[in-house]
């Protein structure tokens, strides 16, 4: 096996978790060359990693028949002995049918799986990790039934959270593209006043979380909060959660962070459960949820408001919380 593509275009977190399938791919086939594609804003994730060759980003700005047709004139230039295709949807699935790869891995669930080599089943709700699910494509190849995700922050991001790593400190990550999967916000604060004011507490998140935090700073009325929200990238936040007391996340992005540096990390899981496969592996974890809800999960990404209108499954109690 000479060259091989890995896609994965879905979010931040879904990359971070392919991780482990690349690594163990350069593992099993040392001397291959290895590419990845992943949507623009995440190629950042994968910078410095010493399995992969090259990048490919997939702008879903432009558009996006005539992004599919420039990504596979290039990819049947580079001739793939295997495609491994971790995205279940159209877009990636027409890719990888006019990639010209030799053979072609993926989901059963991609519309375009009949044009796969072999196809696999990905089953959500079961409690198989999507590690686990990643490296089923490689099974045959001797790879391993689970692995560690990795990111690799350079010597570049290790300086420049430096001065923030002189003390005692924890993290926390409050925000979530989906409302039901976020901690309501006086749920947040009740978690910094019982974090109390002995130690710094980091806010992060991106530029459009600066306000969330803003409000968290303001409204827990507490000195010791420094809000870093839109301030650091992707793998400077990684470094920085690395060697926090602890760091306190949603069932988000930041959580794969924290499970690729094997970080200490409680997760808050609101609408959604670890049953569909994309929990902590950190050996340090605690996940806290509202168990025995009814409604409980009411879909796998969670919605932009409470389907019901209670949005009880937010009401998570922090008493059993760890510092």
């Amino acid at each position: 096996m000479n060259k091989i593509l890995f896609i994965q275009t879905a979010f931040l977190g879904d990359v971070i978790l392919a991780t482990a399938a690349i690594a163990e791919a350069k593992r099993i086939f040392p001397n291959a060359s290895i590419d990845v594609l992943v949507k623009k804003g995440n190629e950042s994730l994968l910078q410095n990693n010493p399995s992969i060759h090259n990048i490919y980003i997939f702008n879903k700005s432009n558009k996006k028949l005539s992004e599919i047709f420039r990504l596979t004139k290039i990819f049947k230039t580079n001739r793939y002995d295997i495609i491994f295709n971790f995205h279940r949807f159209g877009s990636s699935g027409i890719i990888t049918l006019l990639s010209g790869a030799t053979k072609k891995y993926g989901f059963k669930k991609n519309p375009f799986s009949w044009c796969y080599t072999k196809k696999f089943e990905h089953n959500i709700g079961n409690g198989q990790h999507e590690v686990e699910r990643n490296l089923q494509l490689l099974q045959e190849f001797g790879a391993a039934t689970t692995a560690q995700p990795e990111l690799y922050p350079s010597q570049e991001n290790y300086e420049k959270v430096k001065s923030y790593k002189n003390q005692t400190y924890y993290c926390i990550a409050p925000a979530s593209v989906w409302f039901t999967k976020q901690l309501p916000e006086h749920k947040w604060i009740e978690l910094i006043q019982i974090l109390g004011n002995e130690h710094c507490i980091y806010l992060l998140g991106a530029p459009n979380d600066v306000e969330l935090c803003e409000r968290l700073q303001i409204n827990s009325k507490q000195n010791n909060i420094i809000n870093l929200a839109g301030k650091l990238s992707l793998l400077e936040s990684a470094v920085l959660m690395k060697d926090a007391k602890r760091n306190y996340v949603n069932d988000s992005g930041p959580l794969h962070i924290a499970s690729a540096m094997n970080a200490p990390v409680t997760a808050f899981f609101c609408s959604t459960i670890t049953d569909f496969g994309f929990g902590p592996l950190s050996n340090d974890k605690q996940v806290l949820e509202v168990k025995n809800l009814e409604c409980r999960p009411c879909g796998l990404h969670g919605y932009k408001a409470c389907p019901l209108g209670h949005f009880k499954c937010g009401e998570i109690n922090l008493l059993s919380v760890k510092k």
